[in-house]
């Protein structure tokens, strides 16, 4: 491969990269939050006996899954790199994932069936938390210092625009309209079979737009510490994380910080979207049927408010960036434990999912500021790390919250008590100063 042909084909490699996120919006949107997450609170077990929701089942099962992750999340990608095994990861966890989409068909309209869907939705969140291990660890892999950001803003953007198409394909197909079929393809809705062919197909489209980053983007060749570190063991990698962390604490106090405070409130911002929906059905009224539509105009208000708050955050720091949206988060989530109705939820709820986007733009963008250069690669893998050893966090407490006070409502008090300590954490933590971290050797703006 000439020169010349070498920006050609990272640009394949990079559109590669950014499909698996496209395809990934199966499970993220229509799979964790807006469709099956739904069905199976609204609908599977809304005649549960036992006095327990299935509202609060759901987020006790993937409090579960969030805890597998947390006990081997902090390993394995340090483990995938020293073996350089990340595309063959990525490929086994995304397969798993996909399977436990398919198997989704066989949850049928039944109480009974309830258990066997949160098996599924827990074990397939599970696996899909650890892809995104390799997953994001392959950016290096398919971008230069001078376009990471780019890259990475790609992908994230793929993220948001394949969640949408699909939700869309799913509404006007399978959902939309009333009585005994639904959508373009009059799908019968008996034993919810529209919905649970709704899950095949998000199995199909993931398994689709997954496969280019498998064919297209190379393996990782072993890293000169990889033999060390895939010797240490199971627990001797825990050992491994220790002393990594530990260094890090002695060298910059200011980062660890941030990692412990950015992990409690992007876990905040994934219980928004993850139990938003629940919500918005089991809550506010709205139809299960226009659920869908507030998720795709939930994912466009996210992207918009990214796009807008990366230029503030280019003026005011990220810091300010984030303080901003999670004390507008809380606002407006205090606001969604009083009111009541579809009409305010819409307008509460997407006033709160503005600030989903740039909260999430700007932690990165924070990291980007304080990691030396040489070192991002490190200090993004503690970042995937720390967020996912505490993803159990806010299900946890949204379940404990529904089952305490026994109403659904409740739930949103437990995600606001984790947005709340994320914040407080995140406060005394410094906001980089990019003119003095570019003159003492960190990299800035980028």
């Amino acid at each position: 491969m000439t020169e010349a042909d070498a920006p050609a084909a990272r640009r394949g490699q990079v559109i590669a990269w950014g499909l698996w996120d496209w395809g990934s919006a199966a499970f993220n949107a229509v799979i964790l939050t807006f469709v099956f997450s739904v069905y199976l609170t609204d609908k599977v077990g809304d005649d549960l006996p036992g006095g327990i929701s299935a509202s609060a089942w759901l987020a006790w099962a993937l409090g579960i899954a969030g805890l597998f992750v947390a006990l081997t999340a902090p390993i394995s990608g340090q483990r995938f790199d020293a073996v350089a095994k990340r595309k063959l990861s990525l490929g086994v966890l995304t397969a798993l994932t996909v399977v436990a989409m398919t198997l989704m068909f066989f949850v049928h309209d039944d109480y009974h069936d309830l258990w066997l869907g949160l098996v599924l939705l827990a074990f397939g969140s599970a696996c899909f938390e650890l892809a995104n291990v390799p997953y994001n660890a392959m950016l290096r892999q398919v971008s230069t210092p001078g376009n990471v950001g780019r890259v990475s803003g790609f992908g994230w953007s793929m993220g948001y625009f394949g969640g949408i198409i699909l939700l869309l394909i799913c509404y006007f197909g399978f959902i939309s309209g009333e009585g005994d079929t639904r959508g373009l393809l009059q799908v019968p809705t008996d034993n919810g079979l529209n919905i649970r062919l709704v899950a095949v197909l998000a199995a199909v489209w993931f398994a689709a737009f997954a496969l280019p980053i498998l064919f297209a983007v190379p393996e990782l060749p072993r890293a000169a510490a990889g033999p060390r570190a895939a010797a240490a063991g199971f627990f001797g990698s825990y050992r491994v994380l220790w002393r990594d962390l530990r260094d890090l604490w002695r060298a910059d106090r200011r980062t660890v910080g941030f990692l412990l405070a950015s992990a409690v409130f992007r876990d905040g911002l994934a219980g928004v979207f993850t139990f938003g929906a629940v919500l918005a059905v089991r809550v506010y009224g709205i139809a299960d049927s226009d659920v869908l539509l507030f998720g795709i105009a939930a994912n466009v208000v996210a992207a918009l408010g990214a796009i807008v708050a990366g230029r503030f955050d280019d003026r005011v720091g990220p810091k300010a960036v984030i303080v901003v949206s999670l004390v507008a988060m809380l606002v407006c989530g205090l606001v969604l434990l009083i009111v009541s109705g579809p009409l305010l939820f819409w307008i509460f709820g997407l006033l709160l999912t503005v600030f989903v986007g740039p909260a999430q733009a700007a932690a990165r963008s924070f990291l980007v500021r304080l990691a030396p250069v040489g070192s991002e690669g490190q200090l993004f893998g503690l970042y995937t790390t720390t967020g996912r050893a505490v993803s159990f966090l806010a299900p946890s407490l949204f379940g404990l919250f529904v089952w305490l006070f026994e109403a659904d409502r409740a739930g949103i008090a437990g995600l606001l008590v984790v947005l709340a300590a994320g914040l407080v954490v995140l406060l005394p933590v410094r906001s980089p100063d990019p003119v003095a971290d570019r003159a003492s050797g960190k990299s800035g703006a980028a």
